[in-house]
């Protein structure tokens, strides 16, 4: 039996080259000129299933939906100009929104009305699903309840590939001959499974139409924020993602809309006669917090994929339990740990940082371990010692200039941090130790080892600069850690503001642990040196801490990937979506519809 571990991705990823993109997307811009050109502009009204109406001039419409393309393709803002941006396509956006009210497809009655067609359908097409229901746990929104006792790594659930929604899927669908013409869907599969949903869902009679009909109807990622939530992110790490996102899915819906109406190839779309920002915000978060890589048919490459039921899963700590077994074609999961009649299951999305989550799955976890903030050091090519330290980096697999993490647990910084820090501390004399001198390669080696400072000078250099640069990054919230506690204290606060103070908060946290931590650091190697003490050295037989070392800081600096420079990436409360990998999301939305 072969199995492959899933793999989350939490935002849409860019496969070609930025200037072909940009290429494509203008050559596309201009080569299909509005239907309406020519002709008398003709007036639609479209009732949605709560019963509101909307009158728009498609003429009037396309005039709106090319001003939103064009400003959304336009140059990037210039430093500190990014907000200002945001609130003119907001304001783009709103224009549309109001003119399109009441034309968004709406299931009748609730979501949970559909979840025992969905519990139907699954045990019809083969999945696995006896030992649990839905329901409502509160706080967490839906997940999924025991219904016996099931041991950990009990294997309980599967879902077959025929119930999967695919990008193959789609290509076989109406999309299909839509999808041969267009470079963006062929480059983009996130994309293709979000314009195939929104097939799937207008038609009564698709396969799918029992779990589209399971899926939230709104969403908890910024794209579904108030512009004053929005702003409450203002001076965060996560700011630049938010505005990031909501910028690209604007800038994809205006081109898809402007496909759509425009190309041939889109004449028999069910989305022709109704395709509002409100449905393609709502397709893009589900894909955006369900989908998963799974290997095609015969293993030969990965595609990305909806997995209904299995989706409901909400997130706790521990280890990745999901797989796919080629050999009898379907999605497994095993339990995660023992649980009792009752209980709700749970399983580990992945090591994904808070801000990862709210941005991309909407939602906050509280006791995440995983928690990280940014940090973005270079060596300066300006400086005088910058060939040397920048040729000690290379040896060690470090760049000059990289985007690392600060984390919220101990130790703070992780093996290639620290080596970077050593290195960017070393003096003349110290450099030519590690390019030059003896065993020069073998001192390159443990870089990253905490046991085996450069000097005690150099110690109290990194930590100090590691205590200061998390002081100033603290210095430019407009809030200080009292005032957002305070906040969250509030009774009426908003589900939306709650999430971006707490993000907000927990960045801080992390900071002030980092800065406090690393004066403990430079006080402790002060006395060090004050005492005169002698390094540690380094031996051959100390080789043995590579093998069962606990510590992550033990690790040699060349035999670990470099994991700040990962963007992780990827649900709501309602059901958090997972990384199945256990390590990293592709970017699903840092650049989100960078390509059109």
């Amino acid at each position: 039996m072969i199995h492959f571990t899933l793999k989350y991705l939490c935002n849409f990823q860019i496969a070609l080259p930025l200037q072909l993109i940009v290429l494509l997307l203008f050559f596309l811009f201009l080569s299909f000129p509005s239907s309406t050109m020519g002709k008398k502009s003709r007036v639609k009204t479209q009732k949605s299933g709560s019963g509101a109406t909307a009158v728009v001039s498609p003429k009037e419409m396309m005039y709106l939906i090319s001003e939103l393309l064009q400003k959304c393709s336009s140059a990037a803002p210039s430093a500190g100009k990014e907000w200002e941006e945001y609130i003119q396509i907001r304001g783009l956006v709103e224009k549309i929104r109001k003119k399109q009210k009441g034309m968004s497809v709406m299931f009748e009655g609730h979501r949970e009305d559909y979840f025992s067609d969905l519990m139907s359908w699954a045990q019809e097409n083969g999945a696995a699903c006896d030992g649990f229901t839905v329901d409502n746990f509160g706080t967490e929104g839906y997940g999924l309840r025991a219904t016996r006792d099931i041991k950990a790594e009990e294997l309980f659930l599967w879902i077959p590939r025929k119930m999967l929604m695919t990008v193959e899927a789609a290509q076989n669908s109406v999309l299909g001959p839509l999808y041969s013409q267009d470079r963006i869907l062929q480059a983009m599969g996130n994309v293709t499974l979000a314009l195939h949903l929104l097939c799937e869902r207008a038609d009564p009679a698709s396969f799918w139409q029992p779990y589209v009909r399971s899926l939230p109807q709104e969403y908890d990622t910024p794209l579904y924020y108030q512009q004053e939530d929005v702003q409450l992110l203002l001076g965060t790490q996560a700011v630049q993602d938010v505005l990031s996102q909501y910028k690209n899915t604007a800038r994809q819906y205006a081109y898809f809309y402007k496909l759509i109406q425009t190309h041939p190839a889109a004449s028999k779309l069910p989305l022709k006669d109704s395709f509002t920002f409100d449905d393609y915000r709502w397709a893009v978060s589900s894909v955006m917090t369900r989908q998963n890589q799974i290997p095609t048919e015969d293993g030969s490459r990965v595609t990305l994929a909806l997995i209904p039921l299995w989706d409901m899963c909400n997130h706790t700590n521990g280890l990745i339990t999901t797989g796919y077994n080629l050999e009898d074609d379907r999605c497994e999961c095993v339990a995660l740990q023992d649980y009792k009649e009752n209980e709700q299951i749970y399983i580990f999305y992945g090591t994904r940082s808070n801000s990862e989550f709210v941005i991309h799955n909407g939602f906050f976890f509280q006791d995440n371990a995983h928690d990280r903030v940014k940090i973005k050091l270079g060596v300066s090519k300006s400086e005088r010692l910058y060939a040397m330290k920048a040729e000690v980096l290379a040896r060690a697999g470090i760049p000059a200039s990289c985007v690392f993490a600060l984390h919220c647990n101990e130790p703070p910084i992780s093996a290639q941090l620290h080596a970077f820090l050593r290195v960017f501390c070393m003096t003349e004399e110290e450099l030519k130790e590690y390019l030059l001198g003896e065993r020069a390669i073998n001192k390159v080696f443990i870089l990253g080892n905490s046991d085996f400072p450069v000097s005690w000078e150099n110690e109290i250099k990194l930590w100090t600069f590691l205590e200061t640069r998390a002081a100033l990054l603290l210095k430019t919230y407009k809030t200080t850690s009292e005032e957002d506690i305070s906040m969250l204290e509030k009774p009426d606060l908003s589900l939306h503001a709650r999430l971006a103070i707490q993000l907000r908060l927990a960045e801080k946290q992390i900071l002030e642990k980092a800065s406090a931590n690393g004066r403990a650091k430079r006080l402790h190697f002060q006395e060090k040196l004050e005492e005169g003490a002698a390094l540690p050295r380094y031996e051959e037989s100390d080789i043995a801490l590579l093998e069962n070392a606990d510590a992550d800081a033990k690790l040699p600096i060349i035999l670990r990937k470099l994991e700040e420079v990962e963007e992780e990436p990827e649900r709501p409360l309602q059901e958090h979506s997972r990384l199945l990998n256990g390590d990293k999301a592709v970017g699903f939305y840092s650049n989100v519809f960078a390509t059109c």
